[in-house]
């Protein structure tokens, strides 16, 4: 995180540096990402250096950065998938990430997103998988999700994807706001509260690792709790963008048995207003050679973005590509 920090500001200092002749040339473009402790944040600062190549800077020819010349891309914290979609409806971020679930719902008005459809979204790239955790105290258990009422729960921050469809999963099982003291969280303080003993279980969808939970897992200790199959079968009717996944022993360290749960997609989005033309050179930025690089180096989920899986389920989630990246994509024999 501290070197997607200092890269955005390297980028930032190198376009201000470029001076009032080239000012003209610059293009902002904001990403809402995510909380800090959480995938989103890293993934979306890995992003926005990989397609950002302020004026002044080399050419991708010339051994430079292969990001859209003049292009200054910066990552945002935010709330995350609900947050960043009505952002971008609204014309206040350029792009996001954001759960497919989420994107669904927003992109039809359905949910919470009831009266309130967000139809300028579109699709530039699918990235990686969301693995929803259930963290415990260290030694901490549960006989099922119908157990968490009358605890303590996180339930991920309010107008999160995470939130949307930890309620509705949860609601399978009577387990709801008026059976439980609900903590509307980001994940970092959500880890927080639960090492000082002011939560019993918190709920967290994000890419594996994650470094609020390895933090908690080298510092107090945790545990995740494991779905039953029927359990995942119910979240998957409830959610169907939510599907059957696995978190493998020794993800984290101190957590060293397979755990049972569901992933959602993680989606970057845009509004359909942005350029063609501009969509299409940073769809195509994001798979250079030195996108690889940093998209390999940044985190852990990095290596699982790749162009051989940029379009995978997106036809299912029912949101259009935007066309920009749609002609990317069939240049490159994808569509």
């Amino acid at each position: 995180m501290k070197l997607t920090t200092t890269l955005a500001a390297v980028a930032i200092g190198s376009a201000l540096f470029a001076g009032a002749t080239t000012a003209q040339d610059m293009k902002f473009f904001r990403i809402g990402t995510g909380g800090a402790g959480g995938t989103y944040f890293p993934i979306g600062g890995i992003i926005a250096n990989a397609i950002s190549n302020p004026p002044g800077s080399r050419a991708c020819d010339d051994g430079g950065n292969c990001g859209v010349p003049g292009l200054v891309a910066m990552a945002q914290s935010t709330n995350a998938s609900a947050h960043n979609v009505n952002a971008i409806q609204a014309g206040q971020m350029e792009a996001g990430l954001s759960g497919a679930a989420t994107l669904n719902f927003a992109y039809r008005g359905v949910g919470k997103f009831e009266g309130n459809a967000k139809p300028d979204l579109r699709v530039i790239a699918n990235l990686y998988p969301e693995d929803l955790h259930l963290v415990l105290p260290k030694g901490g258990s549960l006989n099922g999700l119908a157990d968490l009422k009358e605890k303590r729960v996180g339930i991920a921050q309010a107008g999160s994807g995470t939130q949307i469809a930890v309620e509705l999963i949860i609601g399978d099982h009577g387990v709801n706001r008026d059976n439980i003291d609900e903590a509307e969280l980001n994940n970092s303080q959500s880890a927080e509260r639960l090492a000082d003993g002011q939560l019993d279980a918190y709920f967290y969808a994000a890419g594996t690792p994650v470094a609020a939970m390895i933090q908690l897992d080298n510092t107090k200790g945790m545990e995740l709790y494991s779905f039953t199959d029927e359990e995942v079968k119910k979240a998957n009717e409830s959610v169907p963008y939510y599907i059957p996944s696995k978190i493998p022993a020794g993800t984290y360290p101190g957590v060293t048995y397979d755990v049972n749960t569901v992933a959602v997609s993680g989606i970057l989005v845009t509004n359909a207003n942005q350029s063609d033309d501009l969509i299409y050179e940073i769809t195509k930025a994001m798979w250079s050679p030195t996108a690889r690089k940093l998209l390999d180096n940044g985190h852990a989920k990095g290596k699982v973005i790749t162009l051989e899986t940029a379009l995978d389920g997106i036809e299912g989630i029912g949101v259009p590509l935007h066309p920009g990246a749609e002609r990317f994509y069939k240049e490159q024999g994808m569509l």
